[in-house]
């Protein structure tokens, strides 16, 4: 897949998707879900302040008569009845809307943490749409993980690999980012990258190849790997980017959206439904897609 055009695509023969948003009076969001829904992807329950939400639909003339609305204003028990959404079978998408990741978090952990423990690590999973790029490129952990060990990263990279496959990217590329390509023991990341690698040679990540350490020029550029000397399989044609900690992945996600104006979208991915979870700071289009990306993800 190599852009979010081809995404949309995609997405659209997917068949139509219920949405559950959580605390769901923000305009943003609303003027996703809207567009969602006028392109036929999506219906959508919305859970919070009944008075709010159509004070905000309303405001962007949007038909709230398109919805069904479940009025809850206390936001821990908007975001409990979200979930319950999912857990009964009513929807297959979650979303956070007007309300702190951790409330929903907390709320999600609670209810849709999948039963079988190897499945169940959740984590944060984002693609750009760079320009100058002939592929969608992965980024894990921006948004969930904050200090992951060895056995974490390889549970994120198996979520993004999962994620992948969905986007119909077979055995991705997965570059384990540091500062340097060089093991050294006074980079503890750099060791870590190291035993990923070794991990996926030994079979124990799979569907895959890993490379690490990679600093990022040597990951995504095929003219540093040239100039640098660079080998492996992944060097400078890398589909995901597995960063340190998520200090460095929301900085790396933050640049592209900020700097390289790169479009966006993301999910929590590895409990039993996709999490739409998007920052304050996060446009309309890119609340939109991370949508379109949930129902590849569902």
């Amino acid at each position: 897949m190599k852009n979010f055009e081809e995404l949309l695509e995609q997405a659209k023969l997917k068949g139509m998707k219920k949405i559950s948003v959580a605390c769901a009076d923000e305009a943003h969001v609303l003027i996703s879900v809207e567009e969602a829904r006028k392109k036929g992807l999506i219906e959508a329950i919305l859970v919070g302040n009944k008075e709010n939400i159509i004070s905000v639909a309303e405001s962007l003339d949007i038909d709230i008569s398109k919805y069904e609305i479940i009025d809850e204003k206390d936001s821990v028990e908007a975001c409990n009845k979200a979930v319950n959404c999912i857990v009964e079978g009513k929807a297959q998408i979650l979303m956070k809307g007007l309300v702190d990741s951790s409330i929903i978090l907390r709320a999600a952990l609670k209810g849709l943490r999948k039963k079988d423990e190897t499945h169940s690590f959740l984590s944060h999973v984002a693609i750009f749409e760079v320009s100058g790029f002939d592929r969608i490129i992965f980024l894990s952990d921006a948004g969930m993980n904050i200090s992951p060990n060895v056995e974490d990263k390889a549970l994120i990279i198996k979520n993004t690999v999962f994620a992948a496959k969905r986007l119909g990217i077979e055995n991705p590329k997965v570059a384990v980012l540091a500062a340097k390509e060089k093991v050294d023991e006074k980079m503890p990341v750099t060791v870590i990258a190291a035993e990923l690698e070794k991990m996926n040679k030994d079979g124990l990540i799979s569907d895959c190849i890993v490379q690490g350490p990679l600093a990022l020029d040597n990951a995504i550029s095929m003219d540093s790997v040239k100039i640098k000397g660079v080998k492996g399989e992944v060097a400078g044609k890398a589909d995901i980017l597995i960063t340190p900690n998520l200090e460095a992945g929301n900085i790396l996600y933050k640049s592209l959206s900020f700097f390289a104006r790169a479009q966006s979208a993301g999910n929590i991915v590895g409990a039993i439904a996709p999490i739409v979870l998007p920052s304050r700071a996060d446009t309309a289009d890119a609340k939109f897609y991370s949508i379109v990306l949930s129902i590849l993800l569902s």
